[in-house]
């Protein structure tokens, strides 16, 4: 192991999380992986990493790191004021550490999750083919848990960046959320309350987790003699559930199946907004077909395509190592 960062203090929570871990779902492992995956992935191109890298995710700040190495690092996602050794420092942009140097991540002004990358990756073993953390079966990540204070985290190996990097724009997270999202898959049971779902406005609820994003508001109507739940069936991330009190789950990266039915499904392109959703927050669901959604992925597909060849100058990004 190669200790690049010493965890002095771990915030409100500070996880390992990369993309996440495809192919295990019959398994019953679900997905994982950081919840807002493009600040993850940005984080990870401003200091030459492949997308796939692993970085760490926080919750809303609160965070303080001793760097144990010369390494470059970037931090993205939430706005949190971001500082070395006590001066102030850009996020969105590589910054270079050395060993001694403090790093500190107070709490955020927008946004829930911000992402820290660094050189080579977090460099924690993989499990079923991902270092994210899934932390009801405790895999991945470092032992399967949240870090805490003294805990080391280790870097890849690889060369530090000729120049430094920073994305041109900042991204700004905003107190309401517009999802676009497809009817279905049991759209066919809420005929009667399908159009009033998608003109509500709902909020935020602080019981929401990596599981889902619990929804207050108007109470989706069912039709007629429409179950209340069903055979717990294969879910997605995007899924957003109704349970018997009508108040909606948007489910997020950490489930495999469940048994409520599901109004709609939230599309790829827009699911990282909602892992930047904090308790409050207002949410709203915009209706596409599957035409445009498909039109949509690709636009987004592009954007992130774009982002990083500004962000690489040509160079191929490293992949992780161990």
């Amino acid at each position: 192991m190669n200790p690049a960062l010493r965890i002095l203090s771990p915030g409100f929570g500070l996880t390992v999380q990369d993309l996440g871990r495809f192919g295990a779902r019959h398994l019953g492992v679900p997905l994982s992986g950081a919840l807002d995956d493009y600040a993850h992935r940005v984080a990870n191109w401003l200091v030459g990493n492949a997308a796939a890298c692993a970085t760490l995710e926080l919750i809303l700040g609160g965070v303080r790191i001793e760097c144990l190495a010369a390494i470059d690092i970037a931090v993205t996602g939430a706005g949190i004021d971001l500082r070395l050794n006590g001066e102030v420092r850009r996020q969105w942009a590589s910054l270079r550490v050395r060993p001694g140097d403090v790093l500190e991540l107070h709490l955020a002004e927008n946004g829930c999750r911000a992402y820290l990358a660094l050189t080579g990756g977090v460099a924690v073993p993989a499990v079923l083919g991902s270092r994210s953390t899934y932390l009801g079966g405790g895999l991945g990540g470092l032992h399967g848990r949240v870090l805490a204070a003294g805990d080391l985290v280790p870097a890849g190996g690889r060369s530090l960046l000729a120049a430094p990097r920073c994305l041109p724009w900042t991204p700004v997270y905003p107190e309401h959320h517009v999802l676009r999202a497809i009817a279905g898959p049991h759209d066919h049971l809420f005929q009667r309350g399908l159009d009033r779902f998608f003109a509500s406005t709902f909020t935020v609820s602080p019981r929401s987790d990596r599981m889902g994003c619990r929804l207050s508001g108007p109470a989706v109507e069912r039709d007629a003699g429409a179950p209340a739940s069903i055979v717990s069936e294969p879910v997605v991330p995007g899924n957003v559930q109704v349970p018997a009190d009508g108040q909606p789950i948007l489910l997020l990266k950490e489930q495999t199946i469940g048994g409520y039915t599901a109004i709609a499904t939230v599309l790829s392109a827009d699911l990282w907004r909602i892992g930047q959703a904090r308790p409050g927050d207002t949410v709203r669901f915009v209706r596409v077909d599957l035409e445009e959604g498909q039109r949509i992925a690709a636009e987004w597909r592009g954007f992130l395509a774009e982002t990083e060849r500004l962000l690489a100058g040509g160079r191929p990004h490293a992949p992780c190592t161990d």
